[in-house]
């Protein structure tokens, strides 16, 4: 098949995993999609073809042919599943995110969009933007879970991408973190870019883009601490790779250096992030509105382990 050759590292997080797996979270693609590109010759290791259940070893080269992106979203019922609409009206819709779903398509994603399951639930979204995001203003990556808005309207859209941009928006995030950050509150203020090596991640780097992050402890157990994070600037991975900037990174990001012992301890299969609430003027009534996502399964479960065993 036809798509972009992609080269990336076994990053020494995901150091014995099994090739799909490591090639589903390096790539953001689903486990059945990467056992797919295995199975028909088109992903390799170090160069050479490898069975899809074959252990990688941290600094191999993975080498994957993606698939050529889809013209257009594709939508499908089994797309919809666990994207659930919190609010929506005749210039938003404000939705809960699940794990494992995009927001737009992009090349190399054959999985789950947002756009595509509003698509097959009935939803008209503006046309603004471009033509792969029409109507979105802000995004959530592949691994985290939470409350975002889209634009119905080609107002709101006006509005709330100036509203992001101007910082007017609060966007509140919980980030179980690795050990105890000092101060229990602060401000990370460092600028992000691509990583200078590796330029599949993103790392504090020096004239990179201005990015600030607030964080305030809710919660610590011994090993971890619950934090609530505030984005004033709104960077890809901005909270992962400030945090890990800390030595402090989301319980699971093994994309940044998390543990992966306490992250199985805790059944966790991504990094513990959730975008909790979104707080913004209402583009169409000016009324101040605010939404909330309640955590997921998968992490309200690790909280009450960490809780038990405190």
């Amino acid at each position: 098949m036809g798509g972009d050759v992609r080269s990336l590292p076994v990053p020494e997080g995901l150091d014995g995993m099994r090739l799909d797996q490591a090639i589903a979270r390096l790539f953001g693609l689903s486990r059945t999609a990467a056992a797919a590109l295995i199975d028909a010759g088109d992903a390799r290791v170090d160069d050479e073809p490898r069975p899809r259940s074959a252990s990688v070893r941290a600094g191999a080269w993975l080498e994957v042919t993606l698939p050529a992106p889809r013209s257009a979203p594709q939508v499908e019922p089994a797309q919809v599943a666990g994207l659930r609409v919190i609010h929506s009206d005749d210039d938003i819709v404000v939705v809960d995110k699940p794990v494992g779903v995009a927001v737009h398509p992009s090349p190399g994603w054959t999985g789950p969009t947002v756009l595509a399951g509003l698509a097959a639930m009935g939803y008209t979204i503006a046309t603004s933007g471009a033509a792969e995001r029409q109507g979105v203003v802000h995004r959530l990556d592949v691994g985290t879970t939470g409350v975002m808005v889209v634009a119905k309207s080609e107002p709101a859209y006006a509005a709330l991408k100036r509203a992001f941009r101007e910082r007017e928006v609060d966007k509140r995030y919980h980030a179980l973190v690795q050990g105890h950050p000092d101060p229990l509150r602060g401000t990370i203020d460092a600028p992000i870019d691509r990583h200078p090596q590796h330029d599949w991640r993103w790392a504090v780097v020096s004239g990179g883009k201005p990015s600030v992050t607030h964080y305030e402890t809710l919660e610590a157990f011994p090993a971890a601490s619950l934090l609530d994070v505030r984005l004033e600037t709104g960077r890809t991975h901005q909270i992962r790779v400030h945090l890990a900037a800390l030595r402090h990174p989301c319980v699971g990001d093994l994309t940044y250096g998390a543990d992966p012992t306490l992250a199985a301890r805790l059944g966790l299969t991504r990094q513990w992030l959730h975008a909790r609430s979104l707080s913004f003027t209402h583009p169409g009534t000016g009324e101040a509105v605010t939404y909330v996502s309640d955590y997921p399964d998968d992490l309200a479960r690790a909280l009450d382990t960490l809780r038990e065993g405190a």
